[in-house]
């Protein structure tokens, strides 16, 4: 990842993104988008968004997401992406998430607790994990404690300590997720909301200018942490998304589109002034419905977008609870007894990309560090009977990676590309070395630009990052030219680590309750011989005593 910076080519692609595309969206969207703003005005013929801006290993990239509430329950933090060697094999970080405010529809940051359900996206933010909490010397990247009084802490800081240890690591700020999508319909709705939206969370982020929340924060406490954006939306124009998420199915695509360009406007106008090349990137998902719903097969939008990621899992889960099955398995399965609309695989996610003229170079193969699992499952064989969800570790029907690599026997089936175990009743799906080689493998075979990990914290170890370098990290060069690292001046699944050690079954793994002390949503405590889980922020509250509505969740006897 050896890289000179050079103003003249970002100075060019600059001016080629600014010019590119914008009115030529105008003029197809013609009478239906009169009215739109400056934004789709005096622009010329639209021109793909060059490969050469991101950074790449090899030609490649590889994209880590590292969770907002991973610091928590999970004990997940930064420096372990540092010591464990996986920093060595990612080229992007994308911090999940950022959130945008019901009322008035801007990126903000909040300490206000998330209720269950999109509901509780409004409003709903971490600041404490983002930019206020105090790390130690033991726990920091750095080695340096954090100081009372400094502006900036939290994962945030973290991450710009990591990125001076590893200048070519770009960290995107991600927005959305499957519980804060619900406000991106009617932020991307106007030229006005678009604008607005836009320039606050560059303003925010890119910029870094935090509101001042418990003596953190401050103008331009956050700059050089980020270096562009992710985009989440789940899902535009598809009542697929979370329940409860704003949709507009006739206008939602063009919108979305039209957000892009802002992004992609604001963005390049601000490395004009900076020097510095801003990414864009989105998560891309894999339901051939919700592809065409929101557009995302369209290659204009990939004028706007330095490249996306292609869901590849989540192809299947124990929301069918009766029936065992692949999660992300590369290929089609033809003992899939689901109905043909039903019946994914990542390779048909990709090919409905590809298929629709986008440059392999700009899509990402996304891969999971994690699996999905079912309980009363007799069969080692895939969609056979189950009874229910998996118990998991955060979530019944998922588990890290880290927590289920040895269970039972492991399986593969080379020419499906998928991976699962079974331990006589518990079937887990899952990602293990040899599928993500196989799909390595596939990277290179389709011209793809690389891979993406949903999430860091499920594989501590690195392992599953290594397998994937193996193929890629060295031999024949990918497709991205790597254009260097910005030189900053001063940015419902779940996580991971090194396989836990079993307690006695009569002893809790987590701390005793107390009555003192402040829990917010993941933490998890031992009260009563149960393990409890806090759903949101809370303080003084006895476990077991509010029922199944109150902030904590029973996880059962220890």
């Amino acid at each position: 990842m050896d890289s000179t910076y050079e103003p003249a080519s970002a100075a060019s692609r600059t001016t080629r993104r600014i010019l590119a595309g914008v009115a030529a969206l105008a003029v197809t969207a013609s009478a239906a988008v009169a009215g739109v703003g400056l934004h789709a005005a005096n622009a010329a013929e639209a021109e793909p968004a060059s490969t050469a801006s991101s950074s790449a290993i090899n030609g490649f990239r590889s994209v880590g997401y590292f969770t907002q509430w991973g610091v928590y329950g999970r004990g997940y933090q930064v420096k372990q992406l540092d010591t464990s060697g996986v920093a060595d094999e990612l080229t992007h970080i994308n911090y999940a998430f950022a959130n945008i405010h019901h009322q008035n529809l801007e990126c903000f940051e909040a300490n206000k607790a998330q209720s269950p359900g999109p509901n509780g996206s409004d409003g709903a933010g971490d600041a404490w994990a983002d930019y206020g909490m105090g790390y130690t010397a033991a726990n920091s990247v750095s080695g340096t404690a954090d100081s009372w009084d400094q502006p900036l802490a939290g994962s945030f800081n973290q991450l710009k300590q990591l990125k001076e240890k590893h200048p070519d690591l770009k960290v995107m700020m991600s927005m959305g997720g499957w519980t804060w999508s619900k406000n991106f319909s009617l932020a991307a709705a106007t030229d006005a909301s678009r604008e607005k939206l836009v320039s606050s969370c560059i303003d925010m982020f890119i910029k870094g200018n935090l509101p001042v929340i418990d003596g953190r924060g401050g103008p331009g406490a956050a700059a050089g942490v980020f270096d562009g954006f992710d985009i989440d939306w789940e899902w535009p124009g598809s009542p697929n998304g979370a329940e409860g998420n704003h949709v507009d199915p006739v206008n939602d695509a063009r919108n979305f589109k039209l957000l892009l360009a802002e992004f992609r406007e604001q963005l390049d106008a601000l490395g004009a002034t900076t020097g510095k090349d801003y990414e864009l990137s989105a998560f891309l998902p894999a339901n051939p419905a919700d592809i065409e719903a929101g557009g995302w097969n369209d290659p204009e939008i990939f004028n706007y977008l330095d490249f996306g990621n292609v869901q590849g899992y989540d192809l299947h889960g124990a929301w069918d609870p009766s029936l065992t099955g692949h999660q992300g398995n590369l290929y089609h399965d033809p003992a899939d007894p689901r109905e043909p609309a039903r019946q994914f695989s990542v390779d048909l996610a990709v090919q409905q990309y590809v298929d629709a003229g986008i440059d392999p170079a700009q899509l990402g193969l996304g891969l999971a560090m994690y699996g999905r699992g079912w309980t009363g499952a007799p069969s080692s064989d895939a969609w056979g009977t189950a009874t229910g969800p998996a118990s998991g570790q955060w979530e019944a029907g998922i588990n890290d990676y880290d927590v289920i690599k040895n269970s039972g026997t492991g399986y593969y089936d080379a020419g499906l590309g998928a991976a699962w175990r079974h331990d006589g009743n518990t079937w887990w799906s899952y990602d293990n070395e040899q599928s993500v080689t196989a799909k390595a493998d596939y990277i290179q075979a389709q011209g793809l630009g690389g891979a993406m990990w949903w999430d860091l914290s499920g594989d501590r170890s690195g392992a599953l990052t290594g397998a994937l370098w193996n193929v890629l990290g060295s031999g024949t060069p990918g497709p991205v030219e790597d254009g260097g690292s910005t030189d900053p001046t001063d940015p419902p699944t779940d996580p991971p680590t090194d396989p836990p050690t079993d307690p006695p079954a009569d002893e809790c793994v987590s701390a005793a309750w107390s009555a003192s002390e402040v829990y917010v949503g993941g933490d998890t405590v031992s009260h009563d011989g149960h393990e409890w889980r806090a759903k949101w922020w809370t303080t003084n509250e006895t476990p077991g005593t509010t029922g199944e509505w109150g902030v904590w969740e029973d996880q059962g006897a220890c």
